[in-house]
């Protein structure tokens, strides 16, 4: 049976990856390439370059022809999918000036636009103003203009990876509106850039003319070039289809289409989402990003390092772990399941606060990390628990503002991510938020997104929640635990809900005495 394969490119931070899906949103075949995320010339730097993603992209695509061959010329349309908030300086010709700043880059500036006082002052007034010196300081065209005057003055074009990349495929210099995540003029609840009289015009150094053409998920942003065919293999004059950024194809992919159901991505920046078809912030004065279907949002709360953190705890604690796993030829993270074995629920009192980046709203920029509770009888082991526990923590807390501002319960949860294939973790998961914890069907959500969108947009599926429902379903389901519910709701409720309100105090003191995190 020769039916009609979706091609999903999906562009994230530890590798690329090439999937091809069915109408039914089976994974048929994929091919992967693990790439380094970033190189670092300077601490705190993240840089990689851009046209290694597009490399690495292509030996994606033809790793799949050479496994499957036959599979090529079943495919009726491409969508491309990468991490957020990473951007692409360009000259007039399209040739990067510079590496790809990387999400994960911390770099700032002091130097950025001052307001004319009739902006400033509403700020002010709102109690805004740090989070605007914090907004201005962390975009990247404000400190490439700063630092690299002689780069940003020939930067033509400013684009996300996104955008660079579906030039790459197509020649057209368009991306879609649910992938414009990050420091950048763009009107959220509008989901197009902002008008000519906002406020993040004056914040920001970047001007419209170098900012990409936008496009709603679903709808083309033109076909393969034949260039691009050479390089990736991908028939020449498929139809190149506009998804959206990782995590929203990750929302849609994990067929969390509404706002009752929860998604939780446990990746590199851990996630809480729901989708809704109105605009609701998750915390004020900060946006609801655009969902991978048109005209819907996204309520996200970030726990940025995240299952980073599982990274930190494998480099610093578990050293035996990793030259074990190379022995094995396994990942060290699934040696780690044996340290959840080896403690309680609870990790007898050990809770993490897992805020190892400031951040600009919640957790404020004060924010550090904290581990409490230790005692003699801790190992290893407890402090790995308590990391997992740590992180479903704090995104059962972004649960619980998101069931207030969507004003809907959330009745269950899907779970993405690395994360998500530990039977432990999602056990962990399903007692803390005290609510049923399932998988999705396949592990490669955000490809799925991307495939969903690419269904849509070939007319393969008529709309939006016909291809939901054809294409998504939950898999493995966890129940809560009736007598470790009780615990961890305990833990949750009079300790890490009481920690960073009693700990702030001696954040601000640390970052006076310190100054880190530095002060805008």
């Amino acid at each position: 049976m020769n039916e009609p394969l979706l091609l999903a490119l999906d562009q994230g931070t530890q590798s690329s990856r090439a999937m091809l899906f069915n109408a039914r949103g089976e994974l048929v075949a994929r091919s992967q390439q693990h790439i380094e995320p970033y190189v670092s010339p300077r601490p705190g730097w993240a840089e990689q370059d851009a046209d290694y993603f597009w490399e690495m992209l292509g030996q994606a695509c033809q790793g799949l022809w050479e496994q499957h061959p036959e599979l090529r010329e079943r495919i009726v349309a491409v969508s491309l999918t990468t991490q957020r908030a990473s951007v692409v300086c360009l000259d007039k010709a399209m040739k990067p000036l510079r590496p790809a700043v990387i999400w994960l880059d911390q770099r700032r500036t002091h130097d950025f636009p001052r307001l004319p006082l009739w902006y400033a002052a509403p700020v002010s007034l709102l109690g805004q103003g740090e989070t605007l010196r914090q907004f201005q300081s962390k975009a990247e065209c404000n400190w490439l203009a700063v630092d690299e005057p002689e780069i940003w003055q020939r930067t033509a074009h400013f684009l996300l990876l996104s955008g660079y990349l579906n030039y790459r495929l197509t020649d057209a210099i368009r991306d879609c509106t649910a992938s414009q995540v990050g420091y950048l003029p763009f009107d959220y609840k509008g989901l197009q850039w902002a008008a000519a009289h906002d406020l993040k015009w004056k914040a920001l150094r970047v001007r419209r003319d170098q900012l990409s053409e936008l496009v709603p998920p679903g709808q083309s942003l033109g076909q393969v070039t034949a260039r691009a065919s050479r390089h990736t293999g991908i028939p020449a004059g498929l139809p190149v289809i506009a998804s959206g950024a990782d995590k929203a194809c990750e929302v849609l992919g994990a067929g969390a289409f509404t706002p009752d159901i929860g998604n939780l991505s446990y990746g590199t920046t851990a996630t809480f989402n729901t989708c809704n078809a109105r605009y609701v912030e998750p915390i004020p004065f900060v946006p609801a990003y655009g969902a991978a279907v048109p005209e819907r949002y996204n309520s996200e709360i970030i726990v940025q390092r995240g299952y980073w953190m599982v990274n930190w705890f494998k480099r610093e604690f578990a050293q035996q772990e990793v030259q074990q796993a190379q022995e094995l030829g396994v990942s060290p993270e699934t040696l780690f399941e044996r340290f959840l074995d080896e403690s309680p629920a609870g990790a007898m009192g050990l809770t993490l606060q897992p805020f190892w980046n400031p951040g600009v709203r919640i957790p404020g920029p004060e924010a550090k990390g904290a581990i409490i509770g230790f005692g003699d009888v801790h190992t290893r082991a407890h402090l790995y628990r308590a990391i997992i526990e740590g992180i479903a923590y704090a995104l059962r807390e972004g649960k619980e503002r998101l069931e207030k501002r969507n004003r809907v319960p959330v009745k269950s949860l899907r779970v993405s991510g690395g994360g998500s294939q530990s039977d432990a973790i999602m056990q962990i998961t399903a007692n803390i938020f005290g609510l049923p914890a399932e998988r999705p069907h396949t592990s490669e959500t955000s490809g799925l997104g991307a495939a969903i969108n690419a269904a849509v947009g070939a007319g393969i599926h008529p709309d939006y929640p016909d291809a939901v429902a054809a294409m998504t379903r939950p898999g493995q389901r966890f129940e809560p635990q009736a007598a470790l519910v009780d615990r961890y709701d305990a833990l949750y409720r009079q300790v890490y809900r009481k920690m960073y309100g009693r700990l702030s105090p001696l954040y601000r003191s640390i970052r006076q005495i310190t100054g880190y995190p530095a002060k805008v």
